[in-house]
């Protein structure tokens, strides 16, 4: 019996001490959490979603209802400890009605951690604040790298150097309060996010010059795939005419026009233009910096679409690699704007058992100034997962457990896609606009000079992204080693000695972008990346 406990002992320790890589829960039955409970709260896990919507269209989700207790929260423990290095984030989804309130508490959402293998497990929790808004679905991000975090104790060290963390708390509205709350949340992600560097320039597009678009990068692809329409009932006309897709100072122009066009034997009161890239690849990072078009009934995208795709007149068909027809070549958008800030992606794949029906998984975030600034739109890729941010803030992780046909067409090579569709709801005052794109670029992975990339453990490079000052935080075995800053293209930028444990490095002066850091101990390189902005 003895051995038979000490066994139990050993499992349960390995369990709460391994490093958790990703946990998920939609409450529809997927997911890998599987001990939620509330603390002095209603809560049922299971409840029919009572606000569906395009953001949030699931059957069902997580009822939570603060009947005025005073620390009313949500939970769950994780088999095994959380590790927040600065590629690791939680996010929900979360609507508040406003007619589930009462008192005048500042509208918010607290995740904390905790160990729960403490007597007081909140004596040295730690936790993330952030704002909410009422009477709408919103995705929540929080990420202990890059966001403001309070510790419970003074005592406590930066989170980003502990590995005892293993239970989540939420909680709505604060705490020690008789306010009640009722709320809704849906889609729970832990997701650490791999290391992997694409340090390797392969394709792009600066769009230097004036007047017609590189037709080297570029196809402008035009003909119906459906005999006389596009898909989704839209309602223009896509043109290879320089009114549509032209370059001048230093960025590409993409122009939706009200005007009458015929071609192909019908007449639309709408064009644009619809951009292949005459590049494919499989697997690497790409960003867009861009500024969007605006009004309602214009819809920009940046998206990629399967190499093999049979689709009627694009780029890749016509030069006979059309196999294949869609979802089952698979689908990335990078980036829609629908309006009202909130910039969606998706991935677009076939349903289970049927490959010509389409299954998609969807997020957004909120990012204003879209359509009056540029923002950087990024995506992702490996064999494993694709994930897709703006501005270095990751909203959508997607990374099925079992990947076959069905769900994973993704390990074959895709290409560039930069449109703007016109809608059935334009309004009759609608005259123009424009999408304008500073670059496209794609990087895959190549070593930085003859240095190995590897991921480093006992270095904690926070915030990420960051705007003026980066620290680093080494063990006491790395002091006295060399950190370099390099560019994205291999230059080396600054070089300091780090003689103690915790070294602020100014970073205000370098341009936007991606930057990696290399700590050298003898022959020894291991290099980090990190985001300005």
């Amino acid at each position: 019996m003895q051995k038979f406990l000490a066994l139990i002992f050993l499992f349960s320790s390995t369990l709460f001490y391994s490093q958790l890589q990703t946990l998920t829960d939609d409450f529809e039955g997927n997911g890998t959490i599987l001990s939620w409970y509330g603390g002095d709260c209603g809560m049922d896990n299971h409840f029919p979603n009572p606000y569906p919507s395009v953001i949030n269209n699931s059957g069902t989700v997580l009822k939570y209802s603060d009947t005025g207790a005073l620390y009313a929260y949500v939970a769950f423990n994780g088999v095994g400890n959380f590790n927040l290095n600065n590629n690791s984030t939680f996010s929900l989804k979360l609507y508040v009605p406003s007619n589930g309130l009462t008192g005048n508490q500042t509208n918010q959402i607290s995740l904390k951690l905790q160990n729960s293998l403490l007597t007081e497990p909140w004596s040295t929790q730690c936790e993330i604040i952030k704002p909410i808004v009422l009477n709408q679905w919103q995705t929540i991000t929080f990420n202990f790298a890059s966001d403001n975090f309070v510790n419970f104790s003074a005592a406590s060290p930066n989170p980003l150097t502990r590995s005892d963390f293993n239970r989540v708390l939420l909680q709505i509205n604060g705490e020690n309060n008789t306010s009640q709350v009722v709320s809704y949340m849906d889609d729970f992600q832990y997701i650490v996010t791999n290391n992997t560097i694409y340090d390797n320039l392969v394709w792009s597009d600066e769009f230097d010059g004036n007047g017609s678009i590189n037709y080297l990068n570029w196809f402008q692809q035009t003909q119906f795939p459906m005999g006389t329409s596009w898909f989704g009932n839209e309602q223009q006309h896509y043109t290879n005419r320089v009114e549509n897709s032209n370059v001048s100072n230093g960025t590409l122009k993409i122009v939706a026009k009200r005007e009458a066009y015929t071609n192909q034997g019908v007449t639309k009161q709408f064009t644009s233009a619809r951009l292949n890239s005459k590049f494919a690849f499989k697997y690497g990072r790409v960003e867009v910096r861009a500024k969007l078009s605006e009004g309602e009934g214009t819809l920009p995208a940046i998206w990629m679409l399967g190499k093999n795709i049979n689709e009627l007149g694009a780029y890749w068909q016509l030069n006979g690699y059309g196999a294949v027809t869609w979802p089952a070549c698979g689908e990335i958008d990078i980036m829609e704007y629908w309006g009202s800030n909130v910039i969606s992606s998706a991935v677009h794949h076939p349903i289970n058992g049927n490959l010509s029906v389409d299954e998609y998984t969807s997020n957004y975030q909120n990012k204003e100034g879209v359509t009056s600034a540029f923002h950087t739109y990024a995506l992702e890729w490996n064999n494993e997962r694709i994930t897709l941010s703006v501005d270095g803030i990751n909203h959508l992780n997607y990374q099925p457990l079992i990947k076959n046909q069905f769900t994973w067409p993704f390990d074959a090579e895709q290409y560039i896609l930069l449109n703007i569709a016109m809608l059935s709801n334009a309004p009759a005052n609608f005259v123009q606009s424009t999408m304008e794109i500073d670059y496209v670029r794609v990087y895959q992975q190549a070593n930085l000079g003859n240095s190995s990339i590897t991921n480093e453990t006992d270095l904690v490079v926070f915030p990420n992204p960051v705007t003026d000052q980066l620290n680093l935080i080494i063990s006491e075995n790395q002091i006295g080693n060399r950190a370099t800053i390099y560019s994205i293209l291999g230059q080396e930028l600054n070089s300091i000695i780090l003689n103690k444990k915790q070294t602020m490095v100014d970073v205000s002066a370098f341009p936007q972008g991606m930057y990696f850091i290399q700590i050298a101990s003898g022959k020894e390189k291991n290099t980090h990346k990190f985001l300005k902005k």
